[in-house]
């Protein structure tokens, strides 16, 4: 008995190494990010940015369920920092549509390809087959939500990802 890690029927529950692994898994993407000067949710903000520019500042703050008050604050600091642009929408002055730099641009591909590798070093236990089906069961137990463009969701019912794209 006293070679036996404490509470095993909790640390044996999937909730409770899912739990795990997402925390190793965010560390290790955060510790990514961070050697390149940006945190988790400048990323985010700056992924969704590429994604839906030029995007309405409310919109986006919508699209990544993140406080107005705290998307605020992130797009201060990127576009001090040059990577993202504010301007006022044509067709409403009083929206603030919201678009990457150059500089933004090429930041955000250093950061998806380290994030990318931080994934990877997550997953090094397992092989390249083992990844796509572990990937393809996490998607099932999420529901699905929030898996476009998740790498090995192709063909999985209740996604519209396509395998081998960004993570």
């Amino acid at each position: 008995m006293a070679d036996e890690a404490p509470l095993p029927a909790i640390r044996s529950l999937p909730s409770w190494l899912l739990g795990r692994a997402a925390a190793r898994g965010r560390a290790l993407v955060a510790e990514a990010l961070a050697a390149e000067g940006l945190r988790m949710w400048h990323h985010v903000v700056l992924s969704a940015v590429r994604d839906l520019a030029p995007v309405a500042q409310a919109d986006l703050g919508r699209s990544i369920r993140l406080d107005p008050k705290d998307l605020v604050g992130i797009l201060n600091d990127l576009q001090a920092d040059g990577l993202v642009e504010r301007a006022p929408d044509p067709k409403d002055r009083r929206r603030n549509l919201v678009s990457l730099t150059g500089a933004g641009e090429r930041l955000l591909v250093r950061c998806e390809k380290a994030a990318r590798e931080a994934n990877d070093a997550l997953l090094a236990p397992l092989t390249a087959a083992e990844r796509e089906r572990f990937t393809r069961m996490l998607v099932r137990v999420v529901g699905g939500a929030g898996t476009a463009g998740v790498a090995g969701t192709a063909g999985v019912a209740g996604t519209t990802g396509v395998a081998g794209t960004k993570d």
